[in-house]
């Protein structure tokens, strides 16, 4: 039978190493996809490579756009990251760290490589379920770039398959998602969710990310393996 292929997109965060071990274990051959987009964060990217090596990824794509171009973010531009908000302040309204339509631009590479990839299925760890309410990781949203995408491409003219958009952690929690991971053997050591890392590359443990990432892996009962300011070394569980 001939191997069944997938784009992942992978950002290095935990979502998306998670997302790309259900790919895997979905009998996936991965190849990997990561932006390196101007964003503050930029030590993500590093992340996604250590997260694709350890997966054993030989496929992986990192490409480089400016979406500084355009601002309009905390992560693209010189506003700041809000920091310390409560779970009530975050699930008010959309944050400054969204950046302007970044996942339909992701979704519009990504369809194309699946396309010169000659696969039908790209993963994307879209969360619908945090508190940030980010509106292109709506389901809606991911069903209504799929319908775009089964009209765009020359392979879905010429074949009788459609492309599926997966996102298999859309409606988990934090914690479903650490849980789902850790049952499949992702090492959360080597991803970063923070948007505000310091200088030497910790998490702040104070940004919305870094708040629902330390809630997540608290709710299990574990500590998170990734180093924050103020505790550079996490303690031993």
């Amino acid at each position: 039978m001939p191997e069944k292929r997938a784009v992942v997109l992978l950002s290095g965060g935990l979502d998306s190493a998670t997302t790309l071990a259900i790919a895997r274990n979905d009998g996936f051959q991965i190849c990997a996809l990561t932006f390196r987009y101007g964003q503050r964060h930029a030590i993500e990217v590093a992340a996604a490579e250590r997260i694709a090596q350890h997966a054993g990824v030989r496929d992986h794509v990192i490409i480089d756009i400016d979406l500084r171009s355009f601002g309009g973010s905390a992560l693209t531009d010189s506003t700041d990251v809000p920091l310390d908000r409560s779970l009530d302040e975050m699930s008010n309204g959309i944050p400054v760290t969204y950046v302007p339509a970044r996942n339909t631009i992701f979704f519009s590479y990504a369809l194309a490589l699946a396309e010169v990839r000659q696969t039908f299925d790209v993963f994307a760890g879209m969360n619908a379920l945090d508190y940030a309410g980010y509106p292109d990781c709506r389901p809606e949203y991911i069903s209504a770039f799929e319908a775009m995408a089964n009209l765009a491409t020359k392979q879905v003219v010429e074949s009788e398959r459609r492309l599926k958009i997966h996102t298999p952690v859309i409606g988990l929690t934090k914690s479903e998602i650490i849980s789902r991971g850790l049952e499949l053997g992702v090492d959360y050591a080597l991803s970063s969710s923070c948007y505000a890392p310091s200088d030497e590359g910790l998490a702040c443990g104070r940004c919305d990310a870094c708040q629902l990432r330390l809630q997540g892996f608290e709710e299990l009962g574990l500590v998170d393996p990734v180093a924050c300011q103020g505790h550079p070394t996490p303690p031993s569980s």
